[in-house]
């Protein structure tokens, strides 16, 4: 059953609103995580930093159970279940005082935490086809947006007022923010694909993801794009800082650039893209020449230092290039991924797919820092090229995925001609009131 640009699918708004009162929640700590988890519990930053740091790589081992979670139980009972997991574990952080008991509470909710984003995929692949997948995952990105900008406002004003004290009623602000969104995404319905369901279900098991080459590639081509995603975080203030010796507002006024232009405008510029008829892997190969050229401008904005004003104005530019590419390939990258990965096993294929974002977050640091330490442009050019590859990889991949990733809306059956059209059963004055099956081939 195909869905049209405009259709809502079942629950949308209150799946919207719950995305983005739990994106108000994680912006209430995502910026102050040590500080927030010292005062919290009451622990040394050196104590907090290495719990932390453990129990995200544990929460990154849990991310192919939670595949094989969706797979068996659905992604909307299992999306519900972290929402739980989430509120519950803030709610505790308060009483957490001792090291035990704050390293069980941060297992637990790192857990939910990094499995979080693959089964909300999964969710749009259950609640949306077509187009509207394209469109879920604009609105969904923006809303995220918004809501962790909110979030980090609204926090930084309750600590002016309450200070340090405040940081456990943030917590369970944090708390009551997910046990919110879990009730509104509780409204959501799935949707399943028909010809999907009637299938015979294939071979369980992450093997069925390794023999699907073409997904692998999708994958790796991830991996060098979710490169340039940690740049702005993680390189973006050290370069400025070290190599361009700039002021550490400029930093400020890149993320403030960022986070409006992905509010303000992701939904546009993303429904201009799918309006346009683009196939998913070409918008988002388009995605990645953005970044290439944005990563390209710091090489020779590196290269010939301006002064103050030339600075602010070269970076901000470069900061506009990198984030409408950000809105490109995003949408058309995550509608590509979900789409691409069949029904039955979607959970597994996703979780594969999110280990390649998880790995390169977590190796960009140390990356980075290496490369700066020899040259200051060193790490701009790789990430130039690694985004150069991923754009080349998406393209030559198109022919080896499924139709119905590639392409938004399944492209029109070209008319059967002469005596090798099949007869049918009824005759056919409008065939194109007929959608065309979803097969392997097209799905």
């Amino acid at each position: 059953m195909k869905k049209h640009d405009g259709e809502r699918v079942a629950g949308e708004r209150q799946l919207l609103t719950g995305v983005g009162i739990s994106a108000i929640g994680i912006g209430m700590y995502i910026p102050f995580t040590l500080v927030f988890f010292h005062h919290v519990t009451g622990l040394s930053f050196a104590v907090v930093g290495l719990v932390l740091t453990v129990t995200g790589l544990a929460g990154l081992a849990f991310m192919p159970l939670a595949g094989s979670a969706v797979d068996r139980f659905g992604a909307k009972r299992v999306n519900l279940a972290l929402y739980a997991v989430r509120a519950l574990g803030f709610a505790l952080y308060p009483f957490a005082e001792s090291l035990a008991a704050f390293a069980a509470v941060a297992t637990v909710t790192a857990l939910a935490d990094r499995s979080f984003p693959v089964v909300q995929q999964a969710l749009i692949g259950e609640v949306a086809h077509g187009a509207a997948r394209d469109r879920l995952q604009a609105s969904l990105r923006a809303l995220q947006n918004a809501g962790m900008g909110a979030g980090a406002l609204l926090v930084s004003a309750v600590l002016a007022l309450w200070g340090n004290a405040a940081f456990d009623h943030t917590a369970w602000g944090n708390a009551l923010a997910f046990a919110l969104a879990g009730l509104l995404v509780g409204r959501v319905r799935p949707v399943r694909d028909e010809a999907a369901t009637s299938a015979k279900r294939p071979p369980a098991g992450y093997r069925m993801v390794l023999r699907d080459r073409p997904f692998l590639g999708l994958t790796a081509a991830n991996f060098l794009a979710a490169l340039g995603y940690a740049a702005l975080s993680v390189l973006f203030p050290l370069y400025i800082a070290t190599w361009l010796r700039g002021p550490e507002s400029l930093t400020g006024a890149a993320f403030t650039v960022n986070t409006a232009l992905c509010a303000g405008v992701g939904v546009l510029v993303a429904g201009r893209v799918r309006r346009s008829g683009a196939r998913r892997t070409r918008s988002a190969a388009l995605g990645l020449l953005l970044f290439a050229a944005a990563f390209t401008g710091q090489v020779v904005l590196g290269t010939f230092r301006p002064g103050q004003t030339g600075l602010l104005i070269a970076l901000l530019a470069i900061v506009v290039v990198y984030t409408l590419g950000e809105l490109i390939h995003s949408p058309s990258g995550g509608a590509l991924s979900v789409s691409a990965a069949p029904e039955r096993v979607r959970g597994r294929y996703l979780a594969t797919y999110q280990l390649s974002y998880s790995l390169a977050t977590a190796l960009a640091p140390s990356l980075f820092t290496a490369l700066l330490a020899v040259d200051g442009r060193l790490p701009w050019a790789l990430l130039a090229v690694a985004a150069l590859g991923a754009a080349l990889a998406l393209v030559r991949l198109e022919r080896h995925l499924p139709a119905g990733a590639v392409h938004a809306e399944p492209p029109a059956p070209e008319p059967a001609t002469g005596s090798a059209a099949e007869p049918t059963a009824e005759p056919a004055p409008e065939p194109a009131a007929t959608p065309a099956p979803a097969s392997a081939a097209t799905r």
